[in-house]
Parts: C-alpha cells; structure tokens; sequence
C-alpha cells in the first residue's frame, strides 16, 4: 500500500519536474539546472517503481537508495533555483514540500525493508 502511495507521489512529483523545466527553458532561457533537475526529479519515480520489480529484498532496498540519493539531488536543485531566483520562493517552496514528503516516505519505507530482511 505504502508503495504505491509512493509510486503515485513520484509520478505526480515527476509532472511537475517537467513542467518545471519547460518553464524554465521557455520563460527563462536557463537550459543547464533544468537538464539537472528533470534528470533527477524523473529518476525518482523510476527508481521506486523498478525497486517494486526487484529480484530479492536486498535489491528492492538498493533501488530505493538510489530513488533517495536522486530526491536529494533534486532538493539541491531546488533550493539553488530558488537562491538564484530563477523560480519564485513560493514554487520552490511547494515543489521542495513534495520532495521532502518523497523522501520521508523512502526513508521509512527503506527502514521497513530493512527490518523486515532477517
């Protein structure tokens, strides 16, 4: 259940991301930080969506990590786009609370998996 909540936050994550960098690449011109952040903000849910394919508990655990080092890329990315101004504190502020929610979950998702390996 926990996984699929999940699977559809990185989905509705990963929409906005691309919007984000359309924006961004449109109104802006800023063509280098929004590559980044569609990278990593799509990853996400690609990650936590092959974990729920894994071929053992020690992989799913693995793609989750990799899910959660990509949210923390993607929160990086953020906060600079915010400090550089190129997206209002308010857009940045709603997208970081999303990825921060992602990234909560993973975290007690992966410490589930792990205690649930033995």
């Amino acid at each position: 259940m926990k996984e699929n909540l999940l699977i559809d936050k990185s989905i509705a994550f990963a929409s906005r991301i691309i919007k984000l960098h359309q924006y961004l690449i449109r109104t802006k011109k800023e063509t280098i930080i929004s590559k980044q952040i569609v990278r990593s903000g799509t990853s996400i849910g690609a990650n936590i969506n092959e974990a729920n394919y894994g071929q053992s508990k020690a992989d799913f655990i693995s793609k989750m990590h990799i899910a959660l080092k990509e949210t923390a890329e993607t929160e990086y990315w953020l906060k600079l786009l915010i400090m550089s101004e190129y997206i209002t504190e308010d857009m940045g502020k709603s997208l970081l609370k999303d990825c921060l929610e992602i990234k909560r979950i993973l975290v007690a998702s992966i410490n589930t998996a792990k205690e649930n390996k033995q």
